[in-house]
């Protein structure tokens, strides 16, 4: 009898575990839909879209013409402001990622000091990132004007060279780092974080062996932040090959071409190009060669990273 009873009383309990999984995969896919409907929506289609859009000569109006790949042969040998925005792009890059980083470590290093005050200077140092960008550009373009703006006027009371700043060719990319440098806050809160996670077992172990703060630094500190800082050096490289605000409120794109970036080259292309007919099309060319280039710039960080970042495989 306790033998024919056992199928009898497994079967319900089989069909409502079956029943219960089942409806754990419809909540599933009722959670993780609308995050794919949106990635499919505003990503996958508009790159499907915008690579389509650069094989065409399109003006936003008409209906596209099928050119091939005659707007990337255009760009990179007939466009004569193409490879000038590409080197002030570099230039910007290999300008502002190493200041930003020195800085925000700097900025980070000090902030993790225990002194009476800190938490303001912390609040002080990130204050720029919240600020409207729009706004603290302008202010800034007002400080770097060079017949009544603050800079010129402080640099005459100390008796020190003026300069023309954002009017000058030769100083006008490195005025539009130091107003990108107004937001390092964000880089010196990331830094931070990564330096109170170093274990304190270890300055003490150092501690006891003698170790001086330069040696503390550079062999434990430096070491333990690497997988941050090769996390930064990635950020902070692809925020700056999308550079557009400084340079668009700032100069756009003057004195000439000297801060005519390649992201302000595309909107002047694609939506204002001084009353001329918008080139969606080409100007979707540019928009793909920026996407290859990060790319590129991304997979060589990471490919060479293990030369310098510090990783613990001791879990393995």
């Amino acid at each position: 009898m306790t033998a024919a009873r056992r199928p009898d009383t497994a079967r319900p309990k089989g069909r409502l575990q079956a029943r219960g999984a089942g409806s754990d995969t419809k909540a599933a896919y009722v959670f993780i839909g609308p995050a794919v409907i949106g990635f499919t929506v505003f990503v996958v289609y508009p790159l499907i879209r915008s690579f389509y859009l650069a094989l065409t000569k399109y003006n936003g109006l008409s209906d596209p013409i099928f050119v091939g790949f005659d707007n990337f042969r255009r760009l990179f040998t007939v466009d004569p402001a193409f490879w000038p925005a590409m080197r002030a792009t570099a230039y910007l890059v290999l300008l502002y990622v190493p200041l930003s980083l020195a800085i925000g470590l700097a900025l980070a290093v000090f902030c993790n000091q225990k002194f009476r005050g800190v938490r303001i200077v912390r609040t002080m140092a990130y204050l720029p990132v919240v600020l409207p960008a729009v706004a603290t550009i302008t202010l800034w373009k007002f400080i770097l004007n060079p017949q009544v703006g603050l800079m010129n006027t402080i640099l005459e009371k100390l008796h020190l060279p003026t300069s023309q700043w954002l009017a000058s060719p030769t100083m006008s990319m490195p005025s539009i780092v130091i107003v990108m440098l107004w937001g390092v806050g964000s880089t010196m809160i990331i830094f931070l974080a990564a330096l109170q996670a170093v274990p304190t077992e270890l300055y003490e172990a150092a501690k006891v062996d003698g170790a001086g703060p330069y040696s503390v630094f550079f062999r434990i500190t430096m070491p333990m932040i690497s997988p941050i800082m090769l996390l930064q050096v990635i950020l902070q490289t692809t925020a700056a090959l999308q550079t557009f605000n400084q340079p668009k409120i700032l100069t756009d794109g003057g004195p000439g071409f000297s801060t005519n970036v390649l992201m302000l080259s595309i909107y002047k292309n694609g939506f204002s190009n001084l009353g001329r007919i918008p080139q969606l099309g080409y100007a979707s060319a540019q928009v793909w060669v920026l996407f290859i280039v990060i790319i590129a710039v991304i997979a060589l960080t990471a490919k060479f990273s293990s030369l310098w970042t510090y990783s613990d495989n001791s879990a393995d």
